[in-house]
């Protein structure tokens, strides 16, 4: 894994929930059009079988994106992600809403985006995240840069690094590795010091499904 300074591996640590953007970030941040005019968008398997480990782990995650769009809804229900935040123009509402009903701190949410709508929420977030395709603006500010493409694994190495982080990963992976065996560590791109300070919650993602 690479080597993270002592102020991101500390924000890291606090992280309970995680709310991601959409395009560009769970999916590649193209659009598609049926004839009939209906909106398509593909989603990572991988990412969604992460989200999964996250609940499993007993963090959550959120989405809150400035487009509306049924498979957004379908996709969350897919995953168990309970809360969903549509054709929010403001994000920073929302993260308010967030930390209002759970209880939370600014500390203990992480946040990816993929453009310069979202550098509000990264700025105020324990860690503010994108992934390696982001606009400039964000790759330059924030705390913590994915080696991976939005759409493209980012969502879940962003998770793996948290996991680890936190000493959640081994126990997660118990079940898919044989005693003892050892996984190759992964790396992040980049990092960068956030400001943020404080503590602790648990709210479970919903485990019906496993993607595989």
């Amino acid at each position: 894994m690479k080597e993270h300074s002592p102020k991101i591996i500390e924000a890291a640590k606090k992280i309970q929930f995680i709310a991601f953007d959409v395009d560009g970030v769970l999916t590649d941040g193209r659009v598609s059009y049926t004839s009939a005019g209906d909106e398509v968008k593909s989603f990572n398997v991988r990412d969604g079988h992460a989200i999964k480990l996250l609940g499993r782990a007993g963090l959550s995650a959120a989405i809150i994106t400035g487009r509306e769009s049924a498979m957004v809804d379908r996709r969350a229900r897919e995953l168990g992600i309970e809360l969903v935040y549509q054709g929010a123009r403001e994000k920073n509402i929302s993260i308010d809403e967030i930390v209002g009903r759970l209880g939370l701190s600014l500390a203990e949410i992480a946040y990816m985006g993929d453009d310069v709508v979202d550098l509000p929420v990264m700025a105020r977030v324990g860690l503010g995240c994108c992934p390696a395709d982001a606009a400039p603006e964000l790759l330059d500010r924030a705390a913590l840069v994915t080696e991976a493409a939005g759409g493209h694994g980012a969502a879940r190495e962003l998770i793996m690094f948290i996991l680890k982080t936190k000493g959640l990963y081994d126990g997660i992976m118990e079940k898919y590795l044989s005693p003892g065996e050892i996984m190759p560590s992964f790396r992040t791109r980049r990092s960068r010091e956030p400001e943020s300070g404080s503590n602790a919650f648990h709210h479970r993602v919903t485990e019906d499904t496993e993607e595989d």
